[in-house]
């Protein structure tokens, strides 16, 4: 039996110590702003939307009626009741307020449209719900009004600051400073 001794090629080991260095690099990144980026992005998306119906009333009745034909709503509540949703619920995942809550009625709106209007966009309803889904399951994260209240409202040794102690929430501590 014979056996082979494989050589390594240097250019693959320095690739491989360059890719660790680079993930080493990227992990230490926040996950408290990547949190807050993510309910920005999402909780804007559904604000404008908000906005457009509230600034034009009449023709979101109309889309309602004639469009999107909800089969559980009258077309002005789910009008009325759609619009206040896209108004108020981004606010409080922005703010990170409530933000179980606000995430979870936003998430009820892709869940409806995906099933019930509009079955071809499913990945934006998919990016849109991973989001709010994440917000459902893990919170708002350190960068938000919830992370602070329960801080104050905890029996924690006075002067602790509201976040983790860890390494990767050091930049977030430099935002909040």
């Amino acid at each position: 039996m014979t056996t082979t001794a494989y050589s390594r090629d240097p250019r693959a080991s320095d690739f491989t110590a360059r890719l660790a260095t680079w993930r080493a690099t990227v992990g230490r990144f926040p996950l408290s702003v990547l949190e807050l980026g993510m309910r920005i992005a999402v909780g804007a998306t559904f604000f404008k939307s908000g906005m457009n119906k509230a600034q034009s009333f009449d023709t979101a009745m109309e889309l309602f009626r004639e469009e999107y034909r909800l089969p559980l709503l009258p077309p002005d509540i789910a009008a009325y009741l759609g619009t206040a949703v896209k108004l108020a619920a981004p606010v409080l995942l922005v703010f990170g307020l409530f933000a179980h809550f606000g995430a979870a009625t936003l998430l009820a709106m892709p869940l409806a449209i995906q099933f019930l209007v509009y079955p071809g966009n499913w990945p934006e309803h998919l990016m849109w719900g991973s989001i709010l889904a994440y917000v459902v399951s893990r919170g708002p994260g350190t960068l938000s009004i919830d992370r602070i209240v329960a801080f104050n409202l905890s029996d924690e040794p006075e002067g602790r600051p509201p976040w983790p102690d860890h390494a990767s929430s050091l930049s977030a501590r430099a935002l909040v400073d």
